[in-house]
């Protein structure tokens, strides 16, 4: 697999803690979205390890398609 497996069709918002490790899924495959469950194993792709200096909620992308990966920038709207 070289290419990530839409997820959903619409970001997750999730409130994350400041300072803390998140690993976001890449693959689409996680059953943990928008974080990995290590699904991606086997596959070219591999998770993102994102952390946050503010806490708060953010939007993360789950079409796997975003220009800001992790976070959504919308790409959603124009898949097929």
């Amino acid at each position: 697999m070289t290419e990530p497996v839409v997820a959903a069709r619409a970001p997750s918002k999730v409130a994350l803690e400041a300072g803390k490790d998140y690993w976001w899924c890449a693959c689409g495959l996680s059953k943990a979205q928008p974080f990995c469950d290590g699904s991606h194993k086997g596959s070219s792709l591999a998770p993102m390890k994102y952390s946050v200096e503010k806490a708060g909620d953010y939007w993360l992308c789950d079409c796997k398609h975003s220009s800001k990966k992790p976070l959504c920038d919308g790409s959603h709207k124009t898949l097929a």
